[in-house]
C-alpha cells in the first residue's frame, strides 16, 4: 500500500494528507475547489514549519513531505491509482454516498475505501458500493498531525483482512488504532457528544456559567479543554448533526440535543469557524478574543 487518496482538503483532509505524506506515502489530495487545495497546501506547510521549529522534523523532511502531495480537482484523476482512499468530505450522508458510488467505479478493484466520518454508518456507506467488504471507517482526531487516535470502524460486511490492514497502516503512520463496530456514534462520539450536550443543558438551565462549567471539567476531571470550548472547536453544527444521528439511531430521548444548541446553530453561531459560539474568536483562527463570554441569548 503506497498510493493514498484523500478526498476533501479542509481541516481533517489536509491533516490526513499531511500525516500520510510525512510517513513517505504518495498522497493525492482531491477537492472540487482549486483555491481550497491551495489553502490546504499552505496550511500543511505552516504546520510542518511548526514541527521543524520544535525539532520534530528537518527542513529536508519538510520538503519531502510536501513533495509527496499532489492535488487534483476530480475523483477520476485523484483516485485512479489508489491503494486506499480516505474520504474526509463534509459530514453529510448524501454527499458521502454519492462520493462512494463514484469511487466504486473509479478506484482499482483492490483499493480499500475508508471514511473519516464521525457518525455516519459505515454499513450504509458500504451498501452503495460493490465492495462492502473493502469499506471501513478511519476516524482521525483533530488536529490530525498531533492526535494519536484513529477509531477504526467495521461495517457489517467489512472483512477481517481489511480491518487488519487498516490497523497495521494506522500504526505505520504513528497512530494508535482502536476498533469499533458500526453503531450510531461509534465509541468516541457516543460518549463525547452526550457529555457536551449535558454541559450545554447545564448552561441552559443556569447551573453554571461557560467559564465555571469548563473550569470544573478541566481542573476537576483533568480534561485538557472544557466541553463548551471543545464544542466550539468541533463546530456546533457538527455536534448537532451527530446528536441527531444518535437520537434517530437509538430513539432514546437522552440523546435529544439541547434547545440552546439548536438555536445557536440556527442563528449561525457555529463556534470557532464562525467567530462566535460559547466563546468569541479572532476571525480566521481559534484564538479566544474573550476568555469566557457566552455570546448566546
Amino acid at each position: 500500500m503506497k498510493n493514498i487518496t484523500v478526498i476533501g482538503s479542509g481541516t481533517m483532509g489536509n491533516g490526513i494528507a499531511h500525516v500520510f505524506a510525512q510517513y513517505g506515502y504518495n498522497v493525492s489530495l482531491v477537492d472540487v475547489s482549486a483555491p481550497a487545495l491551495e489553502k490546504a497546501i499552505e496550511t500543511i506547510g505552516k504546520n510542518l514549519d511548526r514541527q521543524v521549529a520544535k525539532g520534530g522534523l528537518t527542513e529536508d523532511q519538510k520538503a519531502a513531505t510536501l513533495n509527496n502531495i499532489k492535488t487534483f480537482t476530480t475523483l477520476k484523476e485523484g483516485a485512479a491509482n489508489a491503494d486506499l482512499v480516505v474520504e474526509a468530505a463534509t459530514e453529510n450522508v448524501t454527499i458521502k454516498l454519492d462520493i462512494f458510488k463514484q469511487l466504486d467505479e473509479i478506484a482499482p478493484a483492490h483499493c480499500i475505501l475508508a471514511s473519516n466520518t464521525s457518525s455516519i454508518s459505515i454499513t450504509k456507506i458500504g451498501s452503495v458500493t460493490k465492495r462492502a467488504d473493502k469499506v471501513i471507517g478511519m476516524h482521525f482526531m483533530n488536529p490530525v498531525p498531533v492526535m494519536k487516535l484513529v477509531e477504526v470502524i467495521n461495517g457489517y460486511k467489512t472483512s477481517k483482512e481489511v480491518t487488519e490492514t487498516i490497523v497495521t497502516l494506522s500504526k505505520a503512520i504513528g497512530k494508535i488504532p482502536a476498533e469499533a463496530n458500526d453503531y450510531p456514534g461509534f465509541i468516541a462520539n457516543r460518549i463525547l457528544m452526550p457529555m457536551i450536550n449535558e454541559a450545554i443543558w447545564t448552561l441552559h438551565e443556569g447551573v453554571g456559567t461557560v467559564e465555571s462549567i469548563d473550569t470544573v471539567m478541566k481542573l476537576g476531571m483533568a480534561h485538557p479543554m472544557g466541553p463548551l470550548q471543545l464544542a466550539d472547536f468541533i463546530g456546533l453544527d457538527v455536534c448537532l448533526a451527530i446528536l441527531n444521528v444518535l437520537h434517530d439511531g437509538f430513539g432514546n430521548p437522552k440523546y435529544a440535543p439541547c434547545p440552546l444548541l439548536v438555536n445557536m446553530v440556527t442563528a449561525g453561531n457555529l463556534g470557532a469557524k464562525s467567530g462566535e459560539g460559547f466563546y468569541k474568536y479572532t476571525p480566521g483562527s481559534k484564538d479566544l478574543v474573550v476568555s469566557a463570554q457566552f455570546a448566546g441569548r
